[in-house]
């Protein structure tokens, strides 16, 4: 039973976070021009549009079941021909910003909602307590996608935002790395950490405090 209350209280911010962050890049896609997810059907809310079998089901079955201590999951991402935007290496960079700086928002959103439920609900109401866990669980999970999605690796978020900064030769040098992209991701996520080396946990845990102090601003 505890693990069931868990899954009802993780499964909702879980879809909202992962939704709304490809959402994020295809709309913003959209206003500079590139109208590939739009013309695809994914600009919406509709978890049937986004659904990947791993990232989606298979990963955050898994988590459950292990009793991991969060629940993490991805969407099918977004389509984004970054050839069709305006000016391709600046909106790169935006389109990529959009998804951490959606979750960053929901946050927020997640934190104000927590106040009015503190407000307004009775403390002895059940149901109190059920959303509470679901706005808790939201704001961490989204600060956590934020921050891991904002790696500098490409084809990571932020790896295509720090491209788009980039001088245009050495943007072009960095772009190469994109074809390793899978496999250092898969070094820095599993590998490193064997050899004491936890790059992900490290930079996680710096950004997160961070991201956290700004979301508290709104409490």
């Amino acid at each position: 039973m505890v693990q069931i209350y868990t899954l009802t209280t993780w499964i909702i911010p879980l879809l909202l976070c992962i939704i709304l962050h490809e959402v994020a890049h295809g709309y913003v896609a959209l206003k500079l021009g590139d109208k590939t997810a739009w013309l695809v059907g994914r600009l919406n809310l509709n978890p049937i549009k986004h659904f990947d079998l791993i990232g989606s089901f298979a990963v955050p079955l898994f988590l459950w079941i292990v009793n991991a201590p969060m629940l993490f999951g991805w969407a099918k991402p977004v389509p984004v021909d970054f050839s069709r935007l305006n000016k391709p290496k600046r909106d790169t960079g935006l389109v990529a910003a959009a998804g951490p700086l959606a979750n960053i928002g929901l946050a927020i959103v997640f934190v104000l909602l927590g106040r009015f439920v503190l407000s307004t609900l009775p403390d002895d109401l059940p149901i109190r307590l059920w959303l509470m866990d679901n706005i808790r669980h939201g704001v961490s999970f989204s600060l956590v996608l934020a921050c891991f999605n904002l790696l500098p690796i490409l084809p990571m978020d932020g790896g295509r935002i720090l491209w788009s900064v980039l001088p245009r030769k050495y943007a072009n040098m960095y772009a190469e790395t994109e074809k390793y992209g899978l496999l250092v991701l898969i070094g820095v996520l599993f590998l490193l950490p064997v050899l004491g080396l936890d790059v992900v946990s490290w930079f996680i845990g710096t950004l997160y405090p961070v991201l956290a102090g700004f979301v508290n601003i709104f409490i």
